[in-house]
């Protein structure tokens, strides 16, 4: 690394066994992962927890009541811009569970957003169900993007 001139952060830098052990880099976890139906495990990737609390965080904020005076339109295209390029980095890897827990949050703050908005005090799901928020008013869903990943069986 010497003559490479680069140096090597110490505090950084550490030794570990891959299986035992998960490694965190770039949002990413490499680690052990477990097929569904308990049907084994397999050394893969997920966004790591930090990464999805992180996107979670930016939809709490854009969310929130101070940007009440924004049209729904708008409300809905800036959240599908932050989720849909969140998604297309997080793409590889075990993503299912991380955008199901994503679009779980993003429909619960829109439906809470728009009962404040419109003033609705009880009845919120019934009158913005998930269904009319994807459907009706545009919100992406995550979850189905899965569906066209390639899947191939070695």
């Amino acid at each position: 690394m010497g003559e490479l001139k680069l140096p090597v952060n110490e505090r950084k830098t550490r030794c570990l066994r891959c299986p035992e052990e998960p490694l965190e880099f770039l949002g990413y976890r490499i680690g052990r992962n477990y097929r569904p139906k308990g049907r084994g495990a397999y050394i893969g990737t997920r966004p790591n927890k930090a990464s999805v609390q992180g996107i979670c965080r930016k939809i709490s904020e854009w969310t929130a009541p101070r940007n009440g005076r924004l049209l729904r339109g708008e409300m809905v295209e800036h959240l599908n811009r932050t989720m849909t390029g969140w998604a297309n980095y997080f793409c590889l890897g075990q993503v299912s569970p991380a955008y199901r827990a994503i679009d779980r949050h993003a429909t619960r703050r829109l439906r809470q957003w728009l009962c404040r908005k419109h003033k609705v005090r009880s009845g919120g799901y019934v009158r913005f169900s998930d269904v009319r928020l994807w459907k009706t008013y545009g919100l992406t869903c995550l979850a189905s993007r899965t569906k066209a990943l390639p899947w191939a069986k070695a």
